[in-house]
């Protein structure tokens, strides 16, 4: 399959989500994903806002979480974390569902609950990726959830949260782009660590993967088309999944 660095680059969402980055970390993390040009930045609420203004005039998007990583926040409680994350300048939300209530077959709840950020979100003409953490759930649940987040015209469908005990898998992509509608992109994460798997994912449909391993991924791809080394002290980086 053919590609442009392009393609491949801003299929990336540099994940900057360690409880024990510093700073110091945070920084160097944005300063890699503008070297490399990534599709966003997905860092820690409490960073948004500097996040936002360091990258304004880039073609980099501020993104960060909602109700990070096990889901169970109340709907008022992640539908205040959106609006907090749109006031600091947030693009896109990445928010995790209630996985307790999904696995106790409370759809209603569930609907509701990715509805209320989807919502804030949409009004603000902004975006939603809306985690499943596909490990503690079974395919009848994937699907159903791909249901409702088709019904919600959210943005993205997106495996995990890369903290649960397993991140994206060939099979569960393949189930999630055949079951979310056309108008829902669906985002890898976790286990996405080098070129060759970027391609595969992006072969089955995938548009987004979250990823700490952005130059170990984006650096071959380079190599293979010809054009320059980045050049950056931060290009080690690692932020999460």
């Amino acid at each position: 399959m053919e590609y442009t660095y392009e393609d491949l680059a801003k299929m990336i969402d540099h994940s900057l989500l360690i409880p024990t980055m510093t700073v110091d970390d945070l920084e160097a993390g944005i300063d890699l994903a503008l070297a490399y040009d990534v599709a966003s930045v997905c860092i820690m609420p409490y960073y948004l806002k500097r996040c936002a203004e360091r990258l304004a005039g880039s073609n980099v998007k501020a993104s960060t979480t909602i109700g990070f990583p096990h889901g169970g926040h109340t709907t008022a409680s992640k539908r205040t974390e959106a609006e907090q994350a749109l006031a600091d300048g947030c693009q896109e939300l990445d928010m995790v569902v209630n996985i307790s209530q999904v696995l106790t077959g409370n759809w209603d709840y569930v609907r509701q609950d990715i509805q209320a950020v989807i919502e804030v979100a949409h009004t603000a003409g902004q975006k939603v990726k809306v985690i499943f953490e596909n490990c503690y759930l079974n395919d009848d649940q994937k699907i159903r959830l791909c249901e409702v987040c088709s019904e919600l015209r959210a943005d993205w469908v997106k495996t995990s949260t890369g903290y649960g005990s397993g991140g994206a898998t060939i099979e569960d992509l393949q189930l999630m782009r055949r079951h979310a509608a056309d108008h829902v992109q669906v985002k890898a994460a976790g286990g996405v660590r080098d070129l060759d798997a970027l391609v595969a994912v992006r072969a089955l449909g995938v548009s987004r993967c979250g990823a700490s391993r952005t130059s170990a991924i984006l650096d071959p791809c380079r190599e293979q088309l010809g054009l320059p080394a980045i050049q950056s002290s931060k290009a080690s980086t690692n932020g999460g999944y």
